[in-house]
């Protein structure tokens, strides 16, 4: 097993790519702090992974004092953290006309600060394990959708955070902080939200090549493959890095106008 007897805080792991990573990490044999605001949901990934295996905690990441509150879980349940996956976030449209300071704060403090401030809570504890961080980004960070212009300017941020720290703290308390950039991820959430879009309900089954070349989009799953890789010991003493994990080369791609009907 891959990640045994680790301790790994999964934010926004109630669905999506972090409720892949939190189930993929437990098959792995880590015991995993299930985060999220749906109850509900949590009590129901619980059930799958085992209590002696998960514990849970409700909460917004934007409350003052939620990051302590996480870390002081995990210590006091397994008394150890040996990694954090920093996974929540908040997907909003915007742009230059409908963005104001107070979305824009809002989106900064789930995608940006947040991350910030559970690193450091965790620090002592993560410098005590030689342990690991794992920021969840997106390719919106190299320069976003149009209409994602706060997510895009928040991922990339945290983008530059992840180098940051990933130099500074890995040299000097032996942590490594690494990102993934995912692409266009098939989540409960993104097949909602295009069908609020107006696309039939199964219209990830019929993709232009321009957006998924391969003729499918990616599965959280895979993206928990990829986690996976990072948190383990596999990835030795890298930190630092960014990878982007989307199925077309990002940087210099021309995307039509009118090469798909897709809204994004």
């Amino acid at each position: 097993m891959r990640l045994k007897d680790k301790v790994i805080i999964v934010t926004g792991s109630t669905m999506g790519i972090g409720k892949a990573i939190a189930k993929r990490a437990v098959a792995e044999g880590a015991k995993v702090v299930i985060h999220g605001l749906e109850q509900e949901l949590a009590l129901e990934l619980q059930n799958k992974l085992g209590k002696k295996n998960s514990v849970i905690h409700i909460e917004d990441l934007s409350i003052k004092g939620c990051a302590d509150r996480l870390v002081s879980l995990a210590i006091k349940t397994w008394n150890k953290i040996d990694a954090i996956v920093n996974n929540a976030a908040l997907v909003i449209s915007s742009n230059i006309k409908n963005t104001d300071d107070k979305l824009l704060e809002d989106v900064f403090k789930i995608n940006t600060m947040a991350p910030f401030l559970l690193i450091k809570s965790a620090l002592p504890h993560l410098t005590k394990s030689k342990g690991a961080v794992l920021n969840i980004g997106s390719v919106n960070a190299w320069s976003g959708e149009p209409n994602l212009l706060a997510y895009s300017i928040s991922k990339g941020a945290l983008m530059t955070m992840t180098r940051n720290l990933g130099d500074s703290i890995h040299r000097d308390n032996g942590v490594r902080i690494n990102q993934i950039n995912p692409g266009w991820v098939l989540t409960e959430k993104e097949i909602d939200r295009k069908k609020e879009h107006g696309l039939k309900d199964n219209w990830y089954e019929d993709l232009p090549d321009i957006f998924a070349p391969s003729g499918k989009i990616i599965s959280p799953d895979a993206i928990a493959s990829s986690a996976i890789y990072w948190l383990s010991d596999e990835s030795g003493p890298v930190s630092g890095q960014v990878v982007d994990i989307e199925q077309y080369p990002v940087i210099g791609r021309n995307i039509s106008k009118d090469s798909s009907n897709i809204p994004l």
